[in-house]
């Protein structure tokens, strides 16, 4: 079980590390071709695109976790009906984002308040990286699909793709080309298409067979999509808690000052690190519960979870340890501001608890997307956004900044008790 853990959690893994680097290689970028104002108007700009993708996620999660519920049964019928529906469903969602483009972007700038510069960079980067709607998201689909599968390999080299790509294009055209923050909008839209074709090629090579009879009118009839359909609006409703936590942490941080919002991005940057790790293990959980509940395995799903615990909460204390050892040498590269890191002082035991916490947080995510416990997924996010908006009210008359980490902890600790009282309630509904 222990190979099987990491023959697909240690691809995933690999990918996602790669994914910081594009982030810093764009900002590069943007601070070679222009002001402050280019790395400010793409950062706006992503961040629009990080609203418009959030609610997508269940294209991932839910396309996953019924994939590896049909392999497990091996029901390869099963298998390339939900293909054929998450994939109607990307290229719906795709026009949907085309369709809205303007009103949402112009909603979203005016939110945000931006300098005129910052906007004219901001609408240059994402009226062009818009067109890569389609690819963006059938490329979500397509990972799901294929953890659903047993299978992180496809979705390591697709993504690996898309980010080399993505550097290397968006590098050569607004630099050598001298196309500035266009170019590096053009270079992630050649990117996506490209992973795009790659995977769909791997996809050929891989499974064509599957695909035999398949009658796409007959998937896609609403009897077939209602099922697919109830599990992703709750997923949905679960991505939208996300985007109010995370949101909401970096609106409440302003009420503190500019140190304590550069210093609050900083740590956020040192918590997702963590998390493109152990999501490797979570992305496990998710492609062998479901794989475990399809088969009616009941001893191999509960062998495989409390393994996947152990993994990554091993991770997390390596983790832990390095924040303990360099956590602070951490914050002095990513920010020179004297000011940024005497501050960061009082935050170490934060950054040194947090991936013990959101270990186990992030593991039951994996194990309940994979039993496609759609209800149970949104009602914990909902139990998550109170205990953050609760934790920080309570402690914020007397406990100043602390009050939003401490609500942070307190929305991992509502996942964490929720999904763990809940679980042997529902491996006895699932098996």
């Amino acid at each position: 079980m222990n190979k099987e853990i990491l023959r697909i959690a240690i691809p995933a893994m690999l990918a996602n590390i790669t994914i910081p680097l594009v982030g810093l290689v764009d900002v590069a970028i943007a601070g070679h071709i222009a002001d402050a104002s280019a790395i400010a108007g793409i950062a706006v700009a992503t961040t629009i695109f990080d609203l418009m993708y959030w609610g997508f996620g269940f294209l991932r999660v839910g396309t996953g976790g019924m994939t590896a519920q049909a392999y497990g049964a091996t029901d390869w019928g099963r298998c390339s009906e939900v293909f054929v529906q998450s994939t109607s469903i990307a290229i719906a969602g795709a026009l949907l984002i085309w369709a809205i483009q303007w009103p949402f972007s112009e909603l979203v700038l005016r939110f945000m308040d931006c300098d005129a510069a910052t906007e004219v960079f901001a609408r240059q980067y994402f009226r062009i990286r818009v067109w890569a709607a389609p690819a963006t998201l059938l490329l979500m689909m397509l990972k799901g699909w294929f953890i659903g599968m047993q299978d992180t390999v496809v979705p390591m080299v697709s993504d690996l793709t898309v980010n080399i790509i993505n550097m290397a294009c968006s590098y050569w055209l607004a630099v050598v080309m001298g196309m500035g923050v266009e170019g590096v909008a053009a270079g992630t839209v050649i990117a996506q298409y490209t992973g795009l074709v790659v995977t769909l090629v791997l996809l050929a090579a891989k499974h064509h067979s599957l695909f035999k009879g398949t009658e796409i009118l007959n998937c896609v009839r609403w009897k077939k999509l209602k099922s697919l359909f109830v599990l992703n609006s709750n997923i949905f409703v679960r991505s939208i808690c996300f985007m109010v936590i995370y949101v909401g942490f970096t609106k409440l941080s302003t009420l503190y000052g500019t140190t304590e919002v550069a210093l609050g991005a900083i740590v956020m940057k040192l918590f997702m690190l963590f998390s493109y790790m152990v999501d490797g293990f979570a992305y496990a959980g998710e492609a062998l519960t479901g794989r475990f509940i399809g088969a009616k395995a009941r001893e191999n799903l509960s062998l495989a979870v409390r393994l996947l615990f152990r993994w990554s909460m091993a991770l997390a204390v390596v983790t832990s340890v390095f924040f303990l050892l360099w956590g602070q040498d951490c914050i002095s590269i990513i920010s020179s501001d004297t000011t940024v890191r005497e501050a960061s002082g009082k935050l170490m035991p934060y950054i040194v608890l947090m991936p013990l916490v959101s270990a186990v947080a992030f593991m039951w995510d994996g194990i309940y997307a994979g039993a496609t416990a759609g209800r149970e997924i949104r009602n914990c996010m909902i139990v998550a956004v109170i205990s953050f908006l609760l934790g920080f009210y309570i402690c914020k008359p007397w406990a100043g900044i602390h009050a939003l980490y401490m609500a942070y902890f307190a929305h991992l600790a509502g996942r964490v008790v929720y999904c763990t009282v809940k679980y042997p309630i529902m491996v006895r509904r699932w098996i």
